[in-house]
Parts: C-alpha cells; sequence; structure tokens
C-alpha cells in the first residue's frame, strides 16, 4: 500500500477553510467560553452552516458526500487551536451520528441524520460506566422488552454532547439477554432525550476540555419504543468495538492537532520573548525542543493518515489505529509539557492558548481507549495473546 499521504486538492481546500475558521473565529472566542466552563453554541452553529457535521456522510442524508479522512483533516486544523470545539465535532460524527450511519435502519437514518449533520442536533454515545471503563464487556445497563417497548435501567457515565440544549438521542449500550453460556448479550439501543425517566446530570467539573459537554446519564424504567434498537439485537458489543476502531483514528488526528499548535504557540513566542539581550528562540536549546516537538506532530501526522487511507480504502486498520492513537496521544503529552516550559511563568498562565493545552492533553491518553488498552490492541494483532 502506499505511503504517500498528500492531501487531494479538495481535502486541501477543505484544510485551508477549517484551518481559517479555527483562527479567525474559534481563536478569538474560545477562551471565554472555556473559562466560564460554557458550550460554545454559536460556534456549534457555525461548524453546522459550514457542513462540518456531515462531512463523512452521504448527500441523500444531509451530509456533504466527503469521507473520513475529510473529518479528521477538519478535526486537527480545529484542535490546533482549541480541542473543547475539536472534541464537540468528533463526538458528534464518530459518536453521535455513525452508529446511526453504520448500523440503523434506513427509517432511523431519515429520522436522525439529516438534522445530525446539519448541526441543529448533537447525538450522543452511552457506554461507559461508573464500574465498566475499559472493560466495556462489563455492561450493567439492562434493557428489557416488554412488548413493543424496550424498558431501560443503569447509568452512564463521562458521555460526551449528552447534556446540551440541542442534544436529540443518546445511543446506550444495555444488557438485553444472556446466551446459553450465560455470557451477557449487549444491544444498542436509541433513547431520544426527554424520554421520561432519562436524566441528565451536571456537568462535571474537569481538568480540560471544559467548552465541551460531559455529563453522567442515569435510566430508571425508561420506556422507548422496539423499533429504537439499532442494528441486531445482541451485536451492541461488536457495533460499539467497529466504533471505538474509527474513533480512535479521529482522536488521534485531534491530538496531532493539539500537538501542531504546541509548536505554533512556541515559534512564534520563542520569536516575541526577550530574555539576556536576544529572543529567547535564538537559544539552540529552545531551537531543538521546538526541533523535537515539530518531528513528533509530523510523524503522528503520518500515522493517522496512513489509518485514515486504510479505513476509506476498505483495508484492515484496526491495528494502526491502535498505533495512531497511542503515538499521537503520547506526543499531544510532551509537546503540551514542552510548550508550557518554553513559555515559562505565562505558560502557566490561562489566557496563553498552551496552558489550555496542557489541561487538553492528558485526556487524551485516556479517552475513547486508555494508552494500555491500545498496547493490547497491538499485541493481540500481532498474535500474540494471554
Amino acid at each position: 500500500m502506499s505511503l504517500d499521504h498528500t492531501l487531494s486538492e479538495e481535502h486541501e481546500e477543505l484544510r485551508r477553510t477549517v484551518e481559517e475558521f479555527a483562527h479567525d473565529v474559534v481563536a478569538p472566542k474560545i477562551g471565554g467560553f472555556y473559562e466560564r466552563h460554557e458550550f460554545p453554541y454559536e460556534i456549534v452553529r457555525e461548524m453546522g452552516r459550514m457542513g462540518l457535521f456531515g462531512l463523512p456522510f452521504p448527500e441523500e442524508y444531509g451530509g456533504m458526500g466527503g469521507d473520513y479522512l475529510a473529518l479528521c483533516v477538519a478535526l486537527e486544523e480545529l484542535a490546533r487551536v482549541d480541542s473543547s470545539v475539536a472534541i464537540t465535532l468528533e463526538a458528534g460524527i464518530s459518536l453521535g451520528a455513525m452508529p446511526v450511519f453504520r448500523f440503523g435502519t434506513e427509517e432511523q437514518k431519515r429520522e436522525w441524520l439529516p438534522r445530525l449533520c446539519a448541526g441543529e442536533m448533537l447525538g450522543a454515545f452511552g457506554l461507559t460506566e461508573p464500574g465498566a471503563g475499559s472493560d466495556a464487556g462489563g455492561t450493567r445497563t439492562t434493557a428489557v422488552r416488554d412488548g413493543d417497548e424496550w424498558v431501560v435501567n443503569g447509568t452512564k457515565c463521562f458521555i460526551t454532547n449528552s447534556g446540551t440544549d440541542i442534544t436529540g438521542l443518546v445511543t446506550v449500550t444495555a444488557v438485553t439477554g444472556r446466551s446459553e453460556s450465560g455470557k451477557p448479550l449487549i444491544s444498542s439501543i436509541i433513547v431520544p432525550s426527554g424520554t421520561p425517566g432519562f436524566t441528565v446530570a451536571p456537568q462535571y467539573s474537569k481538568v480540560g476540555w471544559n467548552a465541551s459537554d460531559t455529563r453522567e446519564l442515569s435510566f430508571a424504567d425508561v420506556r422507548v419504543p422496539a423499533a429504537n434498537l439499532l442494528g441486531e439485537e445482541g451485536r451492541g458489543y461488536a457495533q460499539f468495538l467497529r466504533i471505538l476502531d474509527e474513533g480512535r483514528i479521529a482522536i488521534a488526528a485531534l491530538a496531532t492537532g493539539l500537538a501542531q499548535g504546541c509548536v505554533d504557540q512556541s515559534v512564534a513566542y520563542a520569536r516575541e520573548r526577550h530574555a539576556f539581550g536576544r529572543a529567547i528562540g535564538e537559544n539552540q536549546a529552545i531551537q531543538f525542543k521546538i526541533a523535537d516537538m515539530e518531528t513528533r506532530a509530523h510523524m503522528a501526522r503520518v500515522g493517522w493518515r496512513d489509518a485514515a487511507s486504510r479505513l476509506v480504502k476498505g483495508a484492515p486498520f484496526k491495528k494502526e489505529a491502535a498505533m495512531a492513537k497511542l503515538y499521537s496521544s503520547t506526543v499531544a503529552v510532551d509537546n503540551a509539557r514542552d510548550a508550557t516550559q518554553i513559555h515559562g511563568g505565562y505558560g502557566f498562565m490561562n489566557e496563553f492558548p498552551v496552558a489550555r493545552m496542557w489541561r487538553d492533553s492528558k485526556i487524551l491518553e485516556i479517552g475513547e481507549g486508555t494508552s494500555e488498552v491500545q498496547r493490547m490492541l497491538i499485541a493481540r494483532e500481532l498474535g500474540l495473546t494471554g
């Protein structure tokens, strides 16, 4: 397979458009939203008008007719400026709309996708539970069939985009039965926002991603139509594994954007900041640190573009997605730390973007599969078990 991951003319045009939007619209405003822990509705609406929420979906469902590579290109450019905005787009597509597109019936697609693609509505993916993080197979939320309805009971935590004013649905994984061997059968069920018994907790107090929405959800005898089953009953576990495999590429692109943003900010600061009679960028120690940061960001980009290209071409991509996510998240943390060091005391001040990037970087080693889980997946793909 060719390793030429140069962007096509169409993808490059998209990259430039999102880059301009990130710098002209997001950068001047996002700091205030971040400090107030406030969801940036006006920015999200503009992203919807641009068609960003519909990037990888067919035009017949209100999408832009692009591909997963296009989504990742947009995510990297957004994350160069701010990760809260980037994760809102990533989760809205990869976790909110993609399960409906991948596994939904034609009726479900036509009901939900047009508004999701337009950014008029956000979807969320209710997977993680207080007692079942990386062990998603330990799901305790249940859904029992009662006539023409499912009755859902349980709790989900750390769910992105689940409590905004425009959240329209949460796809919930729940145990719907047992196999002959007693193994839980997990299914995916669409729960519309506002359904009686569906409670959304207040926002978490987070270290980072403070302009994004993250909540705990509880379900107490929540009744939804039987037709809200997403895909086949008992196939929910396999479905979310596919969704997470794809999502890891998107998170890798986001992490790469943060890493590159740290380079951007450090280069600018090293040129402007003077100490001992000259710009600190003239000092070889600073030059070498930034050179290492740029190298890491570049190699992370090569990784996610390789994984995305494989996905788009229909080639196996599980291992490459795990490697891209593992490496790029590590790079994001390393570059954020180094950028903060280059900025000195100012890097500890929240009005400087690198302080936000430092706070935002750590979750990238945890969300959508921890670094330890990625290493497990890579080892398994190499034939190592146990």
